[in-house]
């Protein structure tokens, strides 16, 4: 498996220093490490490999080796990788909502019971939002395989997680007025990026795709 840090999450870090808010910043990062292990986790369970594991500006980040077989084994319009995939996404936003429950259970005090609460449900909306490749935008990305297929799925969870995320930001650009917290601002950047990135694989890809279709036309 191989291991890659992101080094953009120095820059975060020395952000969210200076704006005061590195103590949540360090809850988040701290819960949305043991949100990946969930995913981690049930992967394993469910037989797949991790291929690589990576610390990103919010948390870890893993991904499982994809083969080709996998694809073969169908089930109705879909196949059984996919729900697995549909499995592992779930998992992580349900780690944090057990999180939730265990933190809302333990004696703790009230301030500080609130701010571990706060994290994970931050992670779990966050993670629940219709943006690739967040856990929202995996989950209804596997959910259009399984229907239209890998084409038609790529193409529609790539428009849904533009027009997602543009709401996104403008909403954050309007909330850093109001409440002063400059990292829901900093975590759109950082959504907005990724989903940039996607598209132009994804438009990469239909070139390739087209060229294909167009020589065996001929």
């Amino acid at each position: 498996m191989r291991f890659r840090i992101d080094l953009k999450i120095f820059i975060f870090i020395i952000l969210f220093y200076f704006t005061k808010q590195i103590q949540i910043y360090g809850f988040i990062m701290f819960f949305a490490c043991i949100h990946e292990l969930g995913h981690l986790l049930c992967g394993i369970l469910l037989g797949m490999k991790p291929e690589k594991l990576e610390i990103i500006p919010f948390g870890l980040s893993v991904s499982f080796r994809i083969k080709a077989q996998e694809y073969n084994k169908k089930i109705k319009k879909g196949n059984i990788f996919e729900i697995k995939k549909i499995i592992v996404a779930i998992a992580g936003p349900l780690i944090n909502l057990i999180m939730i429950l265990i933190i809302y259970n333990v004696n703790l005090e009230i301030e500080k019971k609130l701010v571990l609460i706060y994290s994970n449900f931050l992670l779990f909306i966050f993670n629940l939002l219709p943006i690739y490749p967040l856990d929202g935008g995996r989950i209804i990305k596997g959910i259009f395989h399984i229907i239209f297929g890998k084409r038609k799925a790529e193409k529609y969870i790539n428009c849904i997680s533009l027009i997602s995320v543009i709401i996104f930001t403008a909403l954050a650009s309007i909330l850093i007025l109001y409440i002063e917290n400059i990292s829901i601002f900093l975590i759109s950047l950082f959504l907005l990026c990724i989903v940039i990135q996607e598209n132009k694989k994804f438009k990469k890809r239909e070139t390739i795709y087209k060229k294909i279709l167009d020589n065996k036309a001929i």
